[in-house]
């Protein structure tokens, strides 16, 4: 789990977002205070500018009229800076604003007090640092032991040598960093929460589709070639699903062209030992096969040149057996030829994929008719397709020897049953009919051409031979088995194909 993908990239944006979070902080706790500050003494200086325009204006030198108090009532409510200007009238400093008769004598001695400490630079009146001073202004940052409380304070000279003395409570603005920094940790522990549990659900998305690709991938590595990788995405998902599919197909035609290529390379090494043997073992075959049809041939021949019988009856069944020993020989001369190309390498092998009980069915089907006039009882259960790699055609004589080969020998309960063993990395084909066994001594002989086990019954169906040879050498251009089992009711015969 913690090497996935997901995983990680789950874990890296909940740490960007934590560690932005953190950063956001650690700046807020740092630095606004004194953005706040600073923001405050423009503010202050705003205020002071504004309240300096109100006085310019004013027809009045001492006190401002009912509108013009409004508006610095308004400038103080929503500044949030209390504001005091106090003029010298007849000797005496009295306030021009607020009117003395808004505010008691203990307030309007401490302000008083409080601007002539400024005005003398006194330090009696707490801890105070100049902030800034510019021109006719000073603005300080005070904090009053007797009250417990931080302010800035703003003094400044008007034309009239008006003194405006403005105040802000300072002590808001660290509540409000307090607060804010508070506050910032609660949302960013949510975000954080949100977070993950979005980049959880979100990232499946995306390693979703990694992750069909990496079993398809996997398959592949069986060589199954057959899954698919559905693209729907037009994004880089979709390319790599295009790609993964599109090397599939490649591979699936290179393994098969490997294949084809390394089964003709050992059926090269093989033939260039056995050729000499063979020619010499099918050459003493043909000759001892084609005595008895030859002299048969020649003995009817002689006959009817002879007029050894003179009725029509007899003179067709001469000419019946000549023909009959004729087409005998022909079928046995073309299947020489079939085995000849196999044994001697002429005829390539070429490996495909193909579905192994749908060829046994074909077979079956073009058999139908002989089952149906034996009356022969067939067992061949087979459903799900069997995909194997070997050459169709060849694979196909195969099984029609092997089902030709039950139908001649089926007896006894006439049955005949064919089945499909799926081992490890083979497909095994099985064709079993009940009837006489064959005998143990003899069973490795039957592959060899022109081996009969019995000979009279060969020759009642037209044997010769040859077919067992044709299946053996068959098998043997794959490099795979074929075998023969004797079973208590009959007879198995069977061969092994590549299923990967």
């Amino acid at each position: 789990m913690k090497h996935s993908i997901r995983f990680k990239l789950t874990a890296l944006l909940t740490v960007l977002i934590a560690f932005t979070i953190f950063i956001t902080w650690f700046i807020n706790r740092t630095f606004l205070s004194d953005y706040y500050l600073s923001s405050k003494v423009e503010q202050i200086t705003n205020v002071f500018d504004q309240v300096q325009h109100i006085y310019m204006e004013s027809q009045d030198n001492v006190f401002l009229s009912e509108e013009e108090t409004l508006k610095i009532e308004r400038l103080s409510s929503n500044s949030d800076v209390n504001i005091y200007v106090l003029m010298s009238f007849a000797g005496m400093p009295i306030f021009s604003y607020p009117h003395p008769d808004d505010f008691g004598e203990r307030e309007n001695a401490q302000v008083k007090q409080l601007i002539r400490d400024y005005m003398s630079r006194s330090s009696d009146i707490g801890d105070k640092t100049i902030i800034q001073e510019k021109g006719k202004t000073v603005i300080y940052r005070l904090y009053d032991n007797h009250l417990d409380a931080n302010y800035i304070d703003l003094i400044g000279l008007l034309e009239d040598n008006k003194v405006v003395f403005l105040r802000s409570n300072f002590e808001s603005i660290q509540e409000s960093v307090t607060l804010a920094n508070q506050f910032l940790g609660y949302v960013g522990l949510l975000s954080v929460i949100i977070g993950i549990i979005a980049m959880f659900l979100v990232s499946g998305r995306f390693t979703k589709p990694i992750k069909v690709m990496a079993n398809i991938a996997k398959q592949m590595s069986e060589l199954n070639f057959e899954v698919k990788y559905p693209v729907k995405e037009k994004d880089e998902i979709g390319e790599l699903g295009s790609s993964l599919n599109a090397l599939s197909d490649k591979l699936r035609d290179t393994i098969s062209e490997l294949k084809s290529a390394n089964n003709e390379l050992q059926i090269d090494l093989q033939k260039k030992m056995e050729i000499d043997e063979m020619r010499k073992e099918f050459l003493s075959n043909v000759s001892h096969e084609l005595k008895t049809p030859i002299a048969l041939i020649q003995g009817y021949g002689e006959g009817l040149r002879e007029n050894v019988n003179d009725d029509e009856e007899s003179r067709n069944f001469y000419c019946e057996v000549i023909i009959d020993e004729a087409n005998k020989m022909n079928q046995m001369v073309k299947k020489l030829l079939s085995l000849n190309e196999l044994e001697f390498g002429s005829n390539q092998t070429n490996f495909e994929r193909f579905d192994m009980v749908e060829l046994i069915q074909s077979v079956l089907f073009k058999a139908e008719i002989l089952f149906l006039q034996n009356g022969i009882i067939l067992h061949f259960d087979e459903k799900e397709p069997a995909y194997v790699w070997a050459d169709v055609l060849l694979i196909e004589q195969v099984v029609t020897n092997y089902i030709s080969n039950a139908l001649n020998h089926v007896d006894k309960q006439k049955i005949i049953e064919i089945k499909l063993i799926r081992k490890e990395k083979v497909l095994r084909v099985a064709v079993f009919n009940t009837g006489e066994n064959i005998p143990e001594d003899e069973l490795n002989k039957i592959w060899i051409k022109f081996y009969k086990v019995d000979k009279a019954r060969t020759r009642e169906y037209g044997g010769s031979g040859i077919g067992l040879s044709i299946v053996k050498a068959i098998m043997n251009s794959h490099n795979m088995e074929c075998g023969v089992i004797n079973h208590r009711s009959g007879v198995e015969f069977w061969f092994e194909v590549d299923m990967t």
